[in-house]
């Protein structure tokens, strides 16, 4: 007989989440959210948390190793309403394996400059590295 592995409670992981977020915050973070996973993440966070301002979007799509497979989506655009040059970057996404896509995301980031410091929180941790 097998058992079935419990699925995870989406609001008591995004509690979590934000309190980890809320202790990660200085006066100048500005909130980054990884498309697609992250990006509703760091809408809803920015919220929660009463930050002003836009909160950045981020691409993996062009700097993945699997792109000639993958392809562009209209949809994965980079957008990051901020100076990255010496910023306090916070990334969001909603899970992490691999780290594929953070390592795609942290090129795409340094395309747009060279943050001061860059830090990931994610809902879930897969492990598998």
């Amino acid at each position: 007989m097998s058992s079935t592995p419990a699925i995870p409670d989406a609001e008591a992981l995004y509690t979590q989440l934000l309190a980890g977020v809320r202790a990660l915050l200085r006066p100048d973070t500005r909130l980054v959210g990884v498309t697609s996973g992250g990006a509703w993440l760091v809408e809803r966070l920015q919220k929660d948390l009463g930050l002003a301002g836009a909160p950045g979007v981020i691409s993996s799509a062009m700097h993945r190793d699997d792109f000639a497979r993958r392809g562009l989506a209209a949809s994965a655009q980079t957008a990051l309403p901020f100076d990255v040059n010496g910023a306090d970057v916070l990334l969001l996404d909603d899970v992490l394996y691999t780290g594929r896509t953070i390592r795609a995301v942290l090129n795409e980031l340094f395309d747009f400059g060279r943050p001061g410091c860059v830090r990931l929180a994610v809902l879930v941790d897969r492990g598998g590295r």
